[in-house]
């Protein structure tokens, strides 16, 4: 019931705030100095330059504007290429539910933002047997394509 009344209040505040991203297993979290929207555009760039795919965008800040609600900036970006997801379709159709793999980027209290995402590695880990060491070598190859994604970004 108290949990019930404070998000009342908070929605009736017009604002909802979380705590920052916090480091997990399978999981890079990157603070940046840069503003949530540069962050952004940093990453789409260096998703470009490593010759990647933006494959879906998503983010609930606008639309919770549109209802009255602040909300930090918030991004999920899906991140592919095509000649992986031949490749991965071929070893492990249950796998290709996996792609596009999505790079996070969240705004922090002081307007900076933070570039998250799940490694490949964790991402295809339940499809190995499956996808046989091939599968494996791909998510290892990806790791460095999107560790490149993230160092670019936050340059």
């Amino acid at each position: 019931m108290i949990r019930l009344a404070v998000l009342v209040w908070f929605l009736a505040a017009g604002t909802i705030f979380a705590g920052p991203l916090e480091p997990r297993d399978g999981w890079e979290v990157q603070a940046s100095s840069k503003g949530y929207d540069d962050l952004v555009a940093a990453t789409l760039k260096a998703i470009r330059a490593n010759k990647m795919g933006v494959v879906t965008q998503a983010g609930p800040t606008k639309a919770a504007a549109s209802r009255g609600i602040t909300i930090p900036g918030n991004r999920v970006i899906g991140v592919f290429n095509n000649r992986y997801a031949v490749e991965v379709l071929g070893l492990s159709v249950a796998a290709m539910i996996e792609a596009p793999i999505r790079v996070y980027i969240t705004e922090n209290a002081d307007g900076t933002g933070t570039l998250s995402y799940k490694t490949p590695s964790l991402v295809y880990a339940p499809y190995m047997e499956e996808g046989g060491a091939r599968l494996g070598e791909i998510a290892v190859e990806l790791d460095g394509v999107f560790a490149s994604i993230a160092a670019a970004a936050l340059e």
